[in-house]
């Protein structure tokens, strides 16, 4: 049976693909359908019950596709894979699947990176995050600095703005324009759709008391050469058949 679409149309050809590799992230506001939204929100719901109540050896949130079956059947959606591919090419692997809700009152988080074959440009890592209600710049919202993915730096580290100003940032121009790095705080409707490369410096601003839960998920797929110091798969889920996904799932 067709899986039902999880995107409505959208573009990403050659110029979103130019603006993703100068900038380290894209956003596709609003494209989420009507029904993913609602089955994200109750998936989302789920996992952070069960993350509450968790005692298990590993966290649920981290390993959110294992413990739900619409996040799972996500893993390999046609629709889903299309994008990976359009950013990484043909060859990619799934990394790992995170919820990443944060209630009224969550504090956020602050500067960092990730990394993944930081000495070989060859070999990509894509984030592709699901902002199910969106979110406000100043409530939850995600921010980032355009052309730090490109120092390939998985070392960034600051727990403020003003940290990372007086710091990683200082002196630091963008690789290709010359213009110096600065923070750029975005802004996402409900059905957001943002992809990152890993290397991008980027943070979350705290959520308001009286805001409800920022419903978010983030899938990640890289291309094949290297291990991953972030995927958390367990191995019974690696050898899980899913349907879509044969040679995604294996580390090489």
């Amino acid at each position: 049976m067709p899986q039902s679409p999880i995107f409505h149309s959208y573009t990403f050809g050659e110029e979103e693909r130019r603006t993703l590799d100068s900038d380290g992230h894209f956003v596709l506001p609003g494209v989420l359908t009507p029904d993913a939204q609602e089955k994200l929100t109750c998936s989302l719901s789920y996992i952070l019950e069960l993350s509450r109540m968790s005692k298990e050896g590993h966290e649920p949130n981290r390993f959110s596709a294992e413990y739900d079956s619409y996040l799972e059947s996500l893993i390999a959606h046609p629709q889903m894979l299309e994008l990976a591919r359009k950013v990484l090419g043909e060859d990619i692997r799934y990394d790992h699947c995170v919820s990443l809700n944060r209630p009224g009152g969550n504090g956020g988080i602050g500067w960092h990176s990730h990394g993944y074959a930081d000495d070989d440009p060859s070999l990509g890592f894509v984030r592709i995050f699901f902002y199910v209600n969106g979110f406000k710049p100043d409530d939850g919202g995600l921010k980032a600095v355009p052309g730090s993915h490109l120092y390939r730096d998985a070392r960034i580290h600051a727990r403020t703005d003003e940290a990372l100003r007086e710091d990683w940032l200082v002196g630091r121009k963008h690789p290709e324009t010359g213009e110096l790095l600065e923070i750029e705080a975005l802004s996402a409707p409900p059905g957001t759709v943002a992809l990152m490369w890993t290397h991008a410096a980027h943070a979350v601003s705290p959520r308001k008391e009286d805001s409800d839960t920022r419903w978010c998920v983030v899938y990640a797929y890289r291309n094949p050469g290297r291990p991953s110091g972030a995927r958390w798969i367990t191995p019974e889920f690696e050898r899980k058949p899913i349907s879509g996904a044969e040679g995604l799932m294996s580390l090489y």
